[in-house]
């Protein structure tokens, strides 16, 4: 089984879509681990706030499967297939990590978000405090205690949800 690490994102009634991912995930993987949810205001275009979270699963897919299911699950839940980068969305759903995985190919893990959103690094920093990043070398506690926190605001929100 590999361990692999989920960034959840939604800004369009992201409490909504945030369950639902979760429910189909559950489907899908073992083992679920949730961080925290937190909003914070949109990087790379003006837009409503997001709420954003990291899920710890374990699962027998392969990266590219994984992927697929991933979109499939976006798609499910209204994300347009081919939509800008940068714009409101009902869910995103990332990769971030598998297992130690180094590559460029299905996609380029570990994921690049990793190291420079707040969204993403303290989350999985809750759920990983020890992991360590295979390509920096350091703790993902190590990296979120050393991150500049003025660059992008982020809080915690309260958010209910069991399988």
């Amino acid at each position: 089984m590999a361990k692999i690490y989920i960034s959840l994102g939604s800004n369009i009634e992201p409490v909504r879509y945030l369950k639902a991912a979760l429910i189909d995930l559950d489907c899908h993987f073992d083992e679920l681990v949730l961080s925290s949810v937190y909003e914070s205001e949109a990087v790379g275009f003006d837009g409503t706030n997001f709420l954003n979270m990291v899920v710890a699963a374990e699962t027998r897919l392969s990266i590219g499967d994984v992927v697929a299911k991933f979109k499939k699950i976006e798609q499910d839940h209204g994300r347009v297939v081919g939509a800008k980068k940068f714009a409101a969305r009902t869910l995103d759903l990332d990769l971030l990590l598998y297992d130690d995985v180094v590559c460029e190919s299905p996609i380029v893990l570990p994921r690049a978000e990793i190291l420079y959103n707040a969204f993403v690094l303290w989350p999985l920093a809750e759920i990983a405090p020890e992991l360590s990043h295979p390509v920096v070398q350091e703790s993902y506690l190590h990296l979120w205690n050393q991150y500049d926190k003025s660059q992008q605001k982020l809080w915690p929100i309260e958010f209910n949800w069991s399988a």
